[in-house]
């Protein structure tokens, strides 16, 4: 064979097995990134999968949870205004991933006529009292909090036709739930709901406490 010749075809076929070796060395990449592509698939479709099971137990739970809300601020305001139609509608809503829920109070007249709104806008102060007290024992209790309620002075925007009705609850309240409510008022209606009660005197300077019941 031709000198020249010989030297042209080794370096021919010095070059296809560099090629072969960047091909070889090009498939095993591929391989490597294409099994990659298929685990990281199968990642997207279990986060998926798995964010689509959490979006249903936190819907579950916020449903439930409101719905027990709703149950309980209904049979609150029922029972301090008895005369009147009042419940409570929460309205859920989801704004950019974050559920957000507002609680909608709504009356119904005897004349069919409807009135509905968040009660600090659409109804009066007593409204608005019984649904707080009632929202912050809810906190209480699901939070594992220990069971006391303070109230100073927070009754008084009540009608008195409601007052006793108001006492009776809360009384009722404390029965049920095993917790205390620790209650300032000058309203005698309340003295005479609560379980025990006291008067502050000021003597020499001092307060001091007598008991009246």
């Amino acid at each position: 064979m031709n000198p020249a010749l010989a030297h042209r075809t080794r370096s021919v076929r010095s070059s296809l097995d560099v090629l072969r070796g960047r091909r070889d060395a090009a498939a095993l990449r591929l391989s490597k990134a294409s099994a990659e592509v298929s685990r990281l698939e199968g990642e997207e479709e279990v986060a998926d999968l798995a964010g689509g099971v959490l979006r249903t137990l936190i819907d579950d739970e916020v449903t439930l949870s409101v719905k027990a809300v709703e149950d309980l601020l209904t049979d609150g305001l029922r029972a301090v205004f008895e005369d009147q139609d009042l419940s409570v509608r929460a309205d859920v809503d989801v704004q950019r991933g974050k559920v957000s829920v507002d609680l909608v109070t709504v009356q119904r007249q005897s004349d069919g006529t409807v009135t509905e709104g968040l009660s600090r806008e659409a109804f009066g102060g007593a409204v608005t009292t019984v649904q707080s007290v009632l929202l912050r024992t809810i906190v209480i209790v699901r939070r594992g909090m220990r069971p006391v309620l303070f109230l100073d002075e927070s009754l008084p925007a009540f009608d008195a036709n409601y007052v006793g009705n108001m006492g009776a609850f809360l009384r009722s309240l404390c029965a049920k739930l095993d917790m205390d409510i620790l209650l300032v008022s000058h309203n005698p209606a309340m003295v005479e709901a609560a379980d025990h009660a006291y008067r502050i005197v000021k003597t020499d300077g001092r307060a001091t406490f007598r008991r009246l019941r």
